[in-house]
This record gives C-alpha cells, structure tokens and sequence, in this order.
C-alpha cells in the first residue's frame, strides 16, 4: 500500500539472441558515407552510422552477449553475441584522441554478458562536435557465418530491431 514512493523500474525487454538493436534514437546513415575510409571502405566489416541528434546520447549494447571490449576513453565497445558474431560500436571518428573527454563509462564492465539495450556510455555529443565527427558507427567485425541484414535509413528508437 506504502509502494507509492519507491522507485519504479522500467521492465526489462527480453530479445532473441539472435536481434541486433539500435544503440541510441538516431537518423540512421549508410557506413559508405562515413567521412574516414577505414569505416567507408568496410575495412572492418559492413555496418550502418547513427546520427543521433541530441547534445548527449546514452549508447547502449546493441544485442545480447559478452561486452569483450570496453575502451577506458569511452569511444568504443565490442559485443560477441552467443551466435559468434561480434559487433563493434565506435562512437565517432578519431575521438579517442579526446582521451575520455566527453564519454562517461555506465555500469557495464569488459567481460561482462549484457542485455541488449544495457546503457554502455554516455556521450556528451555537443562537446565533442566541436572536434569531432560524432556520427556512431556499429560494424559487424565478424558474421560468424551469419548472412545479416540490417535497416540501413530512417530514424530509429534505441532498442529498435535492425534485422
């Protein structure tokens, strides 16, 4: 009867293991437009750009799996889903230079499984636009033998499926 005060907590929202999400609210843009060649040029692996248009954004996992990479400057994070594909979300281009600048590290720690949709960094993007390129690329650095299809235009909700 007294619950009144306490704190709600917001469900959390259960996905396959095999969906990849939208990491903030963002116009979503093709990795090809990516203003560095190593992104362009799928160097790494084919992906899709978040435009996100806030000054600040709360990235978060794009799928269900293992955080195997977790920068201490916040710019970038790896996911390995239980499938093997890993995903690598890296926000900005040359922001590492920011040495942490701008990027507040959440909860989550490298090595730890999280849910699709756990916060990961909080980026303040009006700070780093002044130096930066703060579009937020997500690459599929490894299919695993996955043939994956993402939505590559619009604008989406973090949390959204892509595939």
């Amino acid at each position: 009867m007294f619950n009144l005060f306490k704190n709600k907590k917001e469900p959390e929202t259960t996905v396959s293991d095999d969906a990849i999400l939208a990491v903030a609210d963002a116009e979503l843009a093709d990795i090809t437009t990516a203003p560095d060649p190593m992104f362009a040029e799928k160097m790494m692996g084919d992906g899709i750009i978040f435009l996100a248009q806030e000054d600040e954004a709360v990235i978060c996992a794009p799928a269900n799996g293992t955080l195997t990479a977790l920068f201490p400057t916040g710019h970038a994070f790896g996911i390995t889903m239980k499938n093997g594909v890993e995903l690598l979300v890296h926000i900005g281009i040359d922001t590492v230079n920011a040495n942490g600048a701008g990027f507040s590290l959440m909860k989550a720690k490298q090595g730890q499984y999280v849910s699709a949709g756990t916060p990961i960094v909080k980026v303040n993007l009006k700070e780093l636009e002044k130096d930066y390129y703060t579009g937020v690329m997500m690459i599929i650095t490894n299919t695993a033998g996955q043939n994956i299809q993402l939505k590559k235009t619009g604008l989406v909700k973090s949390g959204e499926q892509l595939n």
